[in-house]
């Protein structure tokens, strides 16, 4: 299927001389002078080579046919990561370079969303929010007032994120997993 340039986001996965790219950053650059471009960065699904390509931002592109389907994770071995399709109780295996940062965030029975090309998995779209405990932060200062003064914390998956002052360890709290940024306090 053709799409123009500018319609194209991260996660999309492109077909460009017979090879599949996975779409890493899609950006918009609108100069003061000449004409708009789209400047997407991309990874070979084949081999995991990076490239960067310009493409005016009107240009057609081939956006390869894919499959998302819910998956639920199950574990991580030396060869990847493995989820299982709750329908038809089938096994897939994602490699560790499809899954990339997300890795930290994967929590045993958590259900993402898996794109796939055929049969093959080509990324991973991660719940919007995960709840995780607080392992390491400064401790709580009395009479702090609650301003924009966020201290540093390391999370139980290892991310290291900033919390507000109140926050103090064993705390589960809400993160945001694009970023690891702390959302607000668990309500469990």
């Amino acid at each position: 299927m053709r799409v123009i340039a500018s319609s194209i986001r991260k996660g999309n996965v492109i077909e460009q001389d017979g090879k599949l790219y996975v779409v890493v950053s899609a950006e918009n650059i609108h100069p003061g002078k000449g004409t708009p471009v789209s400047q997407i960065e991309m990874r070979r699904i084949s081999d995991g080579v990076k490239i960067s390509e310009r493409y005016k931002t009107t240009d057609q592109v081939e956006k390869a046919t894919i499959e998302e389907r819910n998956y639920t994770y199950l574990y991580e071995d030396g060869d990847g990561f493995h989820f299982m399709n709750p329908e038809t109780y089938d096994q897939v295996q994602v490699p560790k370079d499809v899954v990339g940062d997300a890795a930290a965030y994967l929590q045993e029975s958590m259900t993402v969303k898996l794109s796939m090309h055929d049969t093959n998995p080509v990324s991973i779209a991660l719940p919007q929010r995960v709840t995780l405990e607080v392992v390491e932060t400064e401790p709580v200062t009395k009479g702090q007032t609650a301003s924009s003064s966020y201290k540093p914390a390391v999370l139980s998956n290892g991310v290291r994120t900033t919390v507000p002052p109140h926050i103090s360890v064993g705390t589960r709290i809400v993160v945001m997993t694009e970023d690891g940024s702390y959302s607000e306090r668990a309500k469990d």
